[in-house]
């Protein structure tokens, strides 16, 4: 019966977002009121409505319904309560309705929190934001109903891909999704603004935490999958510019031009055309990950779904979507006019120099994606773009990039002095020399390419620094002036510095663990040595060992330096009955400089077994440099600016003319 109460409710949220797509917009298009404001308590009732449903389908999950066709698929009797409750989104159905979970909750959040916002725009908002939940819910209702019921109900589940049963993926998900669906509000406000045909810094001003929220999100979720496939799939990497880790870093990418873009809106009125642009092509690119990961054109350890119709349906609802959006552009904008006029060389420029390098970067990353399955769909053969191809074309456009994002974040609005900023930077551009130079003469004067990573990363990390030091005036103003001048500095300056420096700490970890990555593959017997990097790893044998729903063989390693143990590695093979599948548990000891690296591979005839090996330099930065980085963009939402006070549209009953 709890079953059926959460299909009934997701019903009656698709009908409920019918209404909400369209009575409001017919209101704002008349000006009347009272149909305006159905869109507020339509948007509340139907992440309410959506709620039931998600705690039904875990209901369902946690007490081991098996009559409920998913769990049956999905869950078993022996799985652990952390992946009972987990398993609800570790499959097609159910992570939809995740999506549409927070898809609801956003637009609960606009309903309930958009008090400043003009009573049209808000109507206009919920409006496009319903008619794209109406889109999801009738995906899930007629392809993806995960409410249905089996009779009769087996005794036991078939179990959870073994893979999915970790702590790293139980979070994943709801992160990504929190960014992928977080890009929709930024869609409907463009959408909307162009119903309107009016941008202007208070929308801009409206758009920027919303952006900067999804951002933050898509930025942890990304970095959680990155973690969970280098310690989970046992083979030592981090990023293999797989299609489907592609589907959410373009987002990201387009969302951080989208976050930069939004800022030139608000402090000088320009770019709004681009802006809204920008704002449609990143929820569709949020979309285009959907359906990647969900049409069955694409084999990967992060796929979903394999069924061809549910792809077509998603594919229909892409081009509705971002099709109609781009429509409506393309009718808008050419009436649209910019307002603020500015130098090559100020602020602004460099903000237009960082979009038109990221959506370049965004181009490639897609071209790389979609070329082989468009090629072989047209009959060409099967191709297989990897990351040479990315490593050669994908870099080249970020590094101007990155050499530009601290000049960028110094230099004045309107117009800059560049010989005086690049002065102010001295200090950044030396230490950054000096880590050139350092890293060169310790290799040898080889690996000339990281060692100018590490530099860059370097000019990154102490440029944020700079350039926060001299808007507080450090080494020009005394302590008492600098405290008074940090504690009055906005916190999205304070946001901005911790997100760029985070940004170097990546890119430290990056180009560390890409050119100094240590490998050994060895036959071990009980007793053996391997010399890896310095360290000494004493293989002690294997054991069996049991879990809780699964059986492994577990190594011993004991990694040793300077005659000392300094820890145990217990690297795994586990088989799951249940799910009849085995999966490779790496060890890991790190020293948050570099981690050492064991997995424990197949066992020969002889008694010995297969050991891999890794010493990864610096790979533990990519994470914390990810983390720094959402950190400084919760930092930034802090912001009162950002919260409350978003100035009031001017009542001159026209519509300012935009353009990028």
């Amino acid at each position: 019966m709890i079953a059926e109460i959460g299909h009934f409710a997701l019903i009656l949220a698709f009908l409920l977002a019918l209404v909400q797509g369209t009575l409001p917009l017919i209101g704002a298009a008349k000006g009347e009121p009272a149909l305006m404001a159905t869109a507020r308590p339509a948007a509340i009732v139907q992440f309410v409505l959506v709620a039931i449903a998600f705690l039904a389908l875990g209901h369902a999950f946690v007490v081991s319904d098996f009559s409920v066709e998913l769990v049956a698929r999905h869950s078993h009797t022996l799985k652990p309560m952390l992946y009972k409750v987990t398993g609800v989104w570790a499959n097609h159905e159910g992570s939809m309705v995740l999506w549409v979970l927070i898809l609801t909750l956003f637009g609960a959040m606009i309903a309930g929190f958009g008090d400043n916002l003009p009573a049209a725009l808000r109507a206009r908002v919920l409006a496009v934001h319903g008619l794209v939940a109406a889109g999801f819910f009738a995906f899930i209702l007629f392809t993806s109903n995960p409410f249905l019921r089996l009779d009769p109900a087996p005794v036991e589940g078939q179990g959870l891909n073994p893979l999915l049963q970790d702590p790293g993926l139980a979070f994943h998900p709801p992160f990504l999704y929190l960014g992928y669906v977080g890009f929709s509000i930024s869609f409907s406000f463009a959408v909307a603004a162009l119903i309107e045909g009016r941008v202007d810094p208070a929308w801009a001003r409206w758009v920027r935490p919303w952006t900067l929220l999804a951002w933050c999100a898509l930025t942890v979720g990304i970095a959680l999958g990155s973690w969970w496939a280098y310690y989970e799939l046992g083979w030592g990497g981090w990023w293999f510019w797989d299609p489907v880790e592609n589907a959410s870093f373009m987002p990201w990418l387009a969302g951080t031009a989208l976050l930069h873009s939004a800022i030139v809106v608000e402090k000088r009125d320009a770019l709004k055309g681009w802006t809204v642009l920008l704002a449609i092509l990143t929820f569709g690119l949020s979309l285009l990950g959907t359906f990647l990961v969900r049409s069955g054109v694409l084999t990967s350890v992060h796929a979903f779904a394999t069924d061809p119709g549910r792809g077509v349906f998603i594919l229909g609802l892409l081009v509705l979507i971002v099709g109609g959006a781009l429509a409506l552009y393309a009718v808008r904008a050419p009436g649209l006019r910019g307002g603020g006029l500015f130098a090559p060389v100020s602020r602004e420029g460099a903000l237009v120099l960082n979009n038109l390098l990221l959506t370049t970067a965004t181009a490639v990353v897609l071209l790389g994606t979609l070329y082989p399955l468009l090629l072989d769909a047209l009959g060409g053969g099967k191709v297989s773009v990897g990351p040479p191809f990315f490593e050669a074309t994908f870099v080249p456009v970020m590094v101007p990039l990155l050499l530009a994002c601290t000049i960028g974040a110094t230099l004045a609005w309107k117009r800059g002095d560049l010989s005086g900023i690049l002065a102010r930077l001295g200090i950044a551009a030396a230490v950054a020399v000096a880590a050139i130079l350092a890293v060169a003469w310790s290799a040898g004067g080889g690996d000339l390419l990281a060692a100018f990573g590490l530099g860059l990363a370097a000019w990154l990390f102490v440029g944020a620094l700079a350039e926060l030091g001299g808007k507080i005036g450090i080494f020009r103003l005394a302590p008492s002036a600098v405290l008074r001048r940090a504690a009055g500095l906005p916190r999205s300056a304070w946001g901005m510095t911790v997100a760029h420096a985070g940004l170097g700490i990546v890119v430290a970890g990056v180009t560390a663990s890409s050119a100094w990555q240590t490998e050994r593959i060895l036959s071990m017997q009980p007793g053996d040595t391997a010399e890896l990097a310095g360290y000494r790893l004493v293989f002690r044998g294997a054991a069996e060992t049991a879990g809780p729903n699964y059986r492994a063989v577990t190594g011993r390693f004991e990694l040793e330096r300077g005659g000392r143990v300094l820890a145990v590695l217990r690297p795994e093979k586990r088989s799951y009955p249940a799910e009849r599948s085995e999966t490779t548990e790496a060890a890991i000891h790190t020293t948050w400089l570099a981690d050492i690296y064991a997995v424990l591979g197949e066992r020969a005839s002889s008694g010995a077994w297969t050991a891999r090996l890794y010493h990864n330099p610096l790979v533990p930065w990519i994470w914390i440099g990810a983390v720094v980085m959402a950190a400084g963009g919760a930092v930034s939402l802090t912001d009162r600016r950002l919260r409350v006070g978003a100035p009031r549209r001017a009542r001159s009953g026209k519509a300012v003319e935009a353009g990028a």
